[in-house]
């Protein structure tokens, strides 16, 4: 089956989204228990921790826990948006500089002016999409980002959205209370699809998409440890309480030319793999035997495969014993910890 497909169903009642691509999974969200990303909460300034110029705040939701801040008093309330998924017993990461977010369009209160995507080039386009801002934002305070997608689409429904992606910052921002809530709920699997899978794909909403697209038959491999590799052997990907280990296997070749090519074809599906099981944090991949001559094509394919993951990623590079480690962001609830 050739071709994008966005499925949107659900499991165990959990909302859920699938992006097949050629027929296979290639990424996909579901609602778990914790607070959704996006989420803004007005929150209390609890207690600072020292040595790491943070602070935990309170909020309806639990603990949280905001990075790199300056002059916070405890006991003052401020504005802050979850920004990944928390281990169980850790405190939700957050962020002060709240964004209100939409497939065109990105109003950054605390970052004025109008922008456009880098990678729209064409002078003209740029230009047409400057004049939509500039009549949708007036004279805002807000700051404007357009998003890549903007590219060729009509003026109107870039302008509803800038619209209202305003009146949901104003609608925020005016709130005076004084006492910790939930200010704005991060969007849904359904939504985020709409948001963040922007390429042109059929789009399937009827109940028992899943099984007739083959979701359900992928979401059985991602709940394993295993993954094929292309021409033999496989990678397993096990969850541990400190890291994610990966480990490549060539299965009865035992060559270096197979550990090689296992080593690159891991590379190209690794990214893949951790988005669909929503993994994140300390990577340790203990890859096949391989010559040390053929390290730098290996992290230039690894490079390659992780530039188009939406999932910050960092290559941390190579262990003394040569092992590669990867840092990842925590943004998913693992799928682990939903499908039980």
């Amino acid at each position: 089956m050739k071709g994008r497909t966005i499925v949107l169903d659900h499991i165990d009642n959990r909302e859920a989204a699938a992006l097949m691509v050629d027929g296979k999974l290639d990424d996909f969200l579901i609602d778990g228990d914790a607070p959704r990303l996006g989420t803004i909460y007005r929150a209390r300034a609890d207690r600072p921790v020292k040595g790491q110029g943070g602070m935990f705040l309170t909020t309806p939701d639990g603990p949280a826990f905001l990075r790199q801040v300056k002059g916070l008093a405890p006991g003052a309330m401020l504005l802050v948006q979850v920004t990944g998924y928390a281990e169980p017993g850790k405190a939700l990461p957050v962020t002060d500089r709240v964004l209100f977010k939409s497939r065109f369009a990105i109003v950054t209160p605390d970052a004025p002016g109008l922008n456009i995507s880098r990678s729209i080039r064409d002078e003209d386009e740029r230009d047409r999409l400057l004049e939509i801002a500039h009549e949708q934002m007036g004279d805002s305070k807000y700051g404007l980002i357009l998003r890549s997608c903007c590219a060729g689409e009509g003026a109107e429904e870039i302008a509803e959205d800038i619209s209202a992606m305003l009146a949901q910052a104003d609608q925020v921002l005016a709130d005076e209370s004084t006492e910790p809530e939930v200010m704005l709920e991060g969007d849904g699997p359904h939504v985020l699809a709409w948001r963040e899978w922007t390429e042109p794909a059929d789009v399937v909403t009827q109940s028992g998409g899943f099984e007739d697209h083959g979701v359900l038959d992928a979401l059985e491999i991602a709940r394993g440890i295993s993954e094929p590799l292309p021409g033999g052997g496989h990678f397993y990907i096990q969850p541990t309480r400190a890291l994610v280990a990966v480990d490549v296997n060539t299965g009865a070749d035992t060559s270096l030319a197979a550990g090689t090519k296992a080593n690159f074809a891991c590379a190209k599906l690794l990214a893949r793999a951790l988005r669909v099981r929503g993994l994140g944090g300390q990577i340790t991949l203990d890859l096949a035997p391989m010559p040390k001559k053929d390290r730098r094509g290996f992290e230039s394919s690894l490079r390659a495969a992780f530039k188009a993951d939406p999932m910050e990623t960092t290559l941390a590079g190579w262990t003394p014993l040569g092992h590669f480690e990867l840092q990842r962001k925590r943004g998913r609830i693992p799928l682990s910890e939903v499908l039980k």
